[in-house]
């Protein structure tokens, strides 16, 4: 019976078992999220109309005017700028790390990385309004300060761990055979890991591209904090504005009826929005 118990064909079996089913549960987990939102919302914005609701200008909840068009532009331009700003600076910092940097100096800049990663978003919101802010403020007289510029610039920060650790580790797992094959042909070092090794990467790096603009889109705490949140549509990257994310945050705590079934439906105009952005980027992927 023991035998049985510890042979390897029960262990494999149990364990494809046991994969199976947390597979199973993440499933079930995405699908209850889905039923919830668009159950809530589908009525909601029936209700609304959904012209009025996806590209209405105006949000005025006490006189039950709801649209989302400044908040829906607002998390597209901000998303946009950082990933704008902080990809190209993410990729080649993995590029260093993972080609170029010396060991004795690696061994104390992937921590720095990862604790970069670790930090609260609030800790980062307060780090932008304390430094980000007053400078913005300066260099664009007559201004708060809290603008577009300022929550990407922040918002690119914060995604440059994922994206640095991610793409480092798509560099590290390519062969090197395509890094030698160039040289011998006569390539530079330099010429050899970008025209070489980073096509060779190419699905790691937009899989670290796809989970940081997961979290510009989603982040909330540090936005709210810099943002100026103006329901406007901005017209330059001094202007305050408001996204999706930082929408709910704000006014979910007092909302009730119409208004917290509206802010719902939000949250799935935001699940659709980074759905189709998921999609471009898993068909650039594959292209």
């Amino acid at each position: 019976m023991i035998n049985i118990l510890f042979s390897s064909s029960f262990k494999e079996r149990f364990f494809q078992a046991l994969f199976g089913i947390c597979a199973l549960v993440s499933i079930i987990a995405v699908a209850l999220i889905c039923m919830f939102l668009f159950a809530n919302a589908v009525p909601t914005i029936h209700k609304i109309g959904l012209f009025d609701f996806i590209f209405g200008l105006d949000w005025y909840p006490t006189e039950e005017i709801f649209g989302i068009l400044p908040m829906i532009v607002g998390s597209f331009y901000v998303s946009a700028l950082a990933i704008l700003i902080g990809v190209p600076i993410g990729v080649l910092s993995a590029i260093y790390l993972s080609q170029f940097c010396p060991p004795k100096l690696k061994r104390y800049l992937l921590p720095c990385v990862e604790l970069l990663g670790a930090i609260p978003s609030v800790v980062y919101g307060f780090f932008a309004l304390m430094i980000i802010v007053p400078m913005l403020s300066s260099v664009f007289s007559g201004t708060s300060g809290k603008s577009l510029l300022a929550a990407s610039l922040i918002l690119a920060i914060m995604i440059l761990p994922t994206i640095i650790l991610v793409s480092k580790a798509a560099l590290d797992c390519v062969s090197k055979s395509y890094y030698e094959g160039a040289l011998a042909l006569g390539a530079s070092k330099e010429r050899s890991v970008i025209f070489a090794m980073l096509p060779a990467a190419k699905s790691g790096i937009l899989a670290s591209v796809i989970l940081g603009v997961g979290r510009a889109i989603g982040e909330a705490m540090a936005v709210i904090m810099v943002a100026g949140n103006q329901v406007q549509i901005p017209t330059a990257i001094s202007d305050g504005l408001r996204t999706l994310t930082t929408n709910i945050v704000l006014e979910m705590g007092y909302s009730q009826g119409l208004h917290r079934d509206v802010l719902i439906a939000n949250g799935v105009v935001l699940f659709v929005f980074i759905l189709l952005i998921n999609l471009s980027f898993n068909a650039l992927k594959k292209g």
